[in-house]
Formats: structure tokens, C-alpha cells, sequence
């Protein structure tokens, strides 16, 4: 500083010589203190640089790592930024996307709603807007929200645009709404699965509260029968003296018509014995049908299935088919009557059902035995499946009958219970029209 001071006064000596050095050490003083500030600036920028950059990287972590569409545009529309989605959508770099109009990343139906969607959002942010994006896979329907872009005087600047491709919202909203249909008619099943175990425990206790007086009455018509007998023995032998030594007793036989009535006693007898063993049957497939057949598994007919599940279907149907049963009496499994007899219910009235248009409807039912398996077939001339639900008819709640009509159950319980038989079930279309279900149980032995 000192040699600073002789250069200064050895140049312009006239000049300085009216300083003293008092006022050199404050000129020097005031020099220092602007050198100082000026490195205090600098230290500042320097941490405002690097605090820009972290924003820079920061904002552009978020900007790359966003799965939506981000599009920065000017007042005319020309693309300023892009986000990564964007360029991997479109397969274009950023520096590609930038300075390029818009409507130009879009298919040409949408150029006029792109145009009107640049007006509309100098003035208001346009939300739930669909355009269809030209990607580099083919055209991708976005889903757009738009807004207002303004500098710090309040200016319009341009538009930011935010758009989320459809297809994932349209594949979650039909997973959704799936669901929320099956679950509906999963609540419409478990309603109407509980009403049906009501209605099983009231026709059981029908069932059992019947079987008492039916007994009843079996005993007492079999007893009756041997009664009438020792009468009518007792009436032969004592008529001859009556009648012949009493002609007022001989009238009265003939005015009650006792010989009529005489005649009359073993078919009402009869009659009577057939309606309760009749009835007896009745309430005995009333309680296999009703009950859950959880015990040990016994030697089944499947004639008696059969037909008991035929007799069962077509009492209350408005179609009466032909149906020809070709099962033979030694065909037997070993398994529960009451679930096997569930699903010949479960197939033969598929079958009626099926069969309701047709002019002339026949089903045909059929049993053989292959080694030691017992295949069983139920062939209808119906309306057949469409090739489309063969591979779904099987899978709970699936049906083709209308609203109301079917609960889409009676194959998947069919299916279930044959697994747990150790058989199979399989369907398939017939020619010229019809269907046919194809069941595999095995053979009992012996």
C-alpha cells in the first residue's frame, strides 16, 4: 500500500500534495470494504447457483419420473417442455418435441378440440378432456386436464397440459366395476342360498312330521285288510241262515248294497296302500334331497337317480319333452344319492331349459360303462352353447339365461360335486343343434 502511495504521489504530486496520509489510510480502508462485499456476493450467487441447480434436478427427477403426460406450451401453442412420459410415449427426444406445434402430436380429428382447448384455457382450466395421441405403438387415447400458465405481472404465457392415458383407467374401471358385479350377484346368491336352506329345513321337517301318520296309515290299511278278510269270511258263512230265516234282514242286505260294498273293500284297500306307499316315497326323496348326505358313501343306482330326478323336473315344467332313458339297472357308484341326485336335477332342467323354442324337444339319457368308469351323457335338441362360453359355462355366477332366471351356480355345484366323486363333466355342441353334457363317475365295485 505504501509503494501504492509514492506511485500515486510521484505521478501527480501537484495534485496529492495537499493529502496527508490520513486520508490515504481511509481511502484504502473504504477499497477493502468494497473488495469485501464483493466476495460476499460472490459467495452468495455461488450458493444461489448451486440451490437453482438442485432445484433444476430436483424438478426434473419429479418431471421424469411422473407416469402422466406433462406438455409445456406458449400463447401459440408450440411445445416449451415435455416430460420423460411424453418422449416414451411418443418416441421422440425432448429437444425433437420442443418448438412443435401441439395439435401436431395429436391425430387430425382432434386438431379443431386442441384449438379450442388453447382458447378455452387462457381463461379457465379445462379438466376431463380426451384426445387421442399419435405414440409411437399406435394411438393412445389420453384422458387431459388443462390450465393457465402466467408470469409474475399476471400475463398469459401459455398452457400446461397434464394427460393420463385412458386404457390403464379404462382396464382399472372395468376390473372395478366387474367386481362390483360379481359381488352384487354374490349377494343376490348368498339371499337367495339362504332362502333355499330355509326352504331345505322346512320341507325336512314337513318331511319327518309326515312320515309319523303315513306310518300310520300303512299299518293300519294292512291291518284293515285282515279285518275285512275274517268279516267277509264270517258273512259268507252266517248269510245263508240269516237271510233264510229273516226276510226283513234279507232287504236290508240288498237296500245297503253290502255285497257292493263287500266287493269294493280290497281296492279301496289297495288304493289306499298305493297312495301312502306313494306318499312314503315322496317324503323319503324329499329327505335325501334335502339333506347335506355328509355320511359314508354308499353303492348308488344311477337308474333310481335318474329317474326320480326326471320325475322331479318335469312335474311343474310347461315343456313336456320326450325323454329316453338308456341306463341299465347295473350300472351303480359309490358316493351320496342326494348329491348325485342334484345333479341330474342340475342337467336335466339345463336341458328343458335349453329346449323351450324347440318344436319337437327330446333328451336323450345315457348310461354305459367304459372299464371301470361309468359315463353317463344327457343329449338335447336345444338352442346348444355358443363356442365362445364352452370354456366358462363351469365357473361360478357364469350364465346365459336372463336376468332372474338363472344364478349361474347349477354347473359350478354340478362340477364341484362330481370332483369331490372323483368324477369329471364336460359339454359340448351336437349336430345339427343341441348340446351335450358328458359325466364320468366311477364303478362300484361288486
Amino acid at each position: 500500500m505504501a509503494s501504492l502511495f509514492h506511485s500515486v504521489a510521484g505521478k501527480d504530486a501537484p495534485e496529492l500534495a495537499g493529502l496527508n496520509e490520513s486520508t490515504w489510510i481511509d481511502v484504502v480502508r473504504k477499497m477493502d470494504e468494497v473488495y469485501a462485499d464483493l466476495i460476499r456476493y460472490e459467495v452468495d450467487l455461488e450458493g444461489k447457483h448451486n440451490a437453482l441447480g438442485e432445484a433444476h434436478d430436483f424438478i426434473s427427477g419429479v418431471l421424469s419420473s411422473m407416469f402422466d403426460v406433462l406438455i409445456v406450451c406458449d400463447v401459440q401453442g408450440r411445445i416449451q417442455q415435455a416430460n420423460k412420459a411424453l418422449e416414451e410415449l411418443t418416441g421422440l427426444s425432448e429437444d425433437e418435441l420442443r418448438r412443435r406445434p401441439l395439435e401436431a402430436l395429436f391425430t387430425p380429428e382432434n386438431h379443431a378440440l386442441i384449438a379450442d382447448l388453447l382458447r378455452r384455457a387462457r381463461g379457465e382450466v379445462v379438466k376431463d378432456c380426451e384426445l387421442n395421441l399419435q405414440g409411437r405403438d399406435g394411438v393412445m387415447p389420453l384422458a387431459v386436464n388443462c390450465s393457465p400458465r402466467h408470469d409474475r405481472r399476471h400475463r398469459f404465457t401459455g398452457i400446461v397440459l397434464i394427460g393420463r392415458p385412458i386404457g390403464e383407467l379404462r382396464r382399472a374401471y372395468d376390473a372395478l366395476n366387474n367386481a362390483h358385479l360379481e359381488l352384487k350377484r354374490a349377494q343376490q346368491q348368498l339371499i337367495h342360498s339362504e332362502k333355499l336352506a330355509s326352504l331345505g329345513r322346512l320341507v325336512a321337517g314337513v318331511a319327518h312330521e309326515l312320515n309319523n301318520p303315513l306310518g300310520y296309515i300303512y299299518s293300519n290299511m294292512h291291518t284293515l285288510r285282515k279285518y275285512a278278510g275274517r268279516m267277509r269270511d264270517y258273512l259268507d258263512a252266517a248269510r245263508p241262515q240269516m237271510h233264510g230265516t229273516d226276510r226283513a234282514l234279507e232287504e236290508r242286505w240288498k237296500a245297503l248294497r253290502l255285497d257292493r260294498v263287500l266287493e269294493d273293500l280290497d281296492p279301496l284297500i289297495d288304493g289306499t296302500l298305493q297312495g301312502a306307499e306313494r306318499a312314503r316315497d315322496i317324503v323319503h326323496e324329499l329327505r335325501r334331497y334335502t339333506t347335506t348326505q355328509r355320511g359314508k358313501p354308499e353303492k348308488v343306482r344311477l337308474r333310481e337317480v335318474i329317474d326320480s330326478a326326471v320325475q322331479w323336473v318335469t312335474k311343474g315344467t310347461p315343456v313336456r319333452p320326450e325323454i329316453q332313458i338308456e341306463i341299465g339297472d347295473e350300472l351303480t357308484t359309490v358316493g351320496h344319492e342326494g348329491q348325485l341326485h342334484q345333479v341330474a336335477i342340475n342337467l336335466i332342467q339345463n336341458a328343458l331349459d335349453a329346449m323351450e323354442k324347440s318344436p319337437q324337444p327330446l333328451l336323450l339319457i345315457a348310461g354305459k360303462r367304459e372299464g371301470d368308469v361309468i359315463v353317463l351323457t344327457f343329449a338335447d335338441n336345444g338352442s346348444g352353447i355358443p363356442e365362445a362360453d364352452l370354456d366358462k359355462i363351469f365357473d361360478p355366477f357364469f350364465t346365459t339365461k336372463p336376468v332372474g332366471k338363472g344364478t349361474g351356480l347349477g354347473l359350478s355345484i354340478t362340477d364341484a360335486i362330481l370332483r369331490d366323486h372323483e368324477g369329471t363333466i364336460t359339454a359340448s355342441n351336437r349336430k345339427p343343434r343341441g348340446a351335450v353334457f358328458v359325466v364320468a363317475l366311477p364303478r362300484a365295485n361288486g
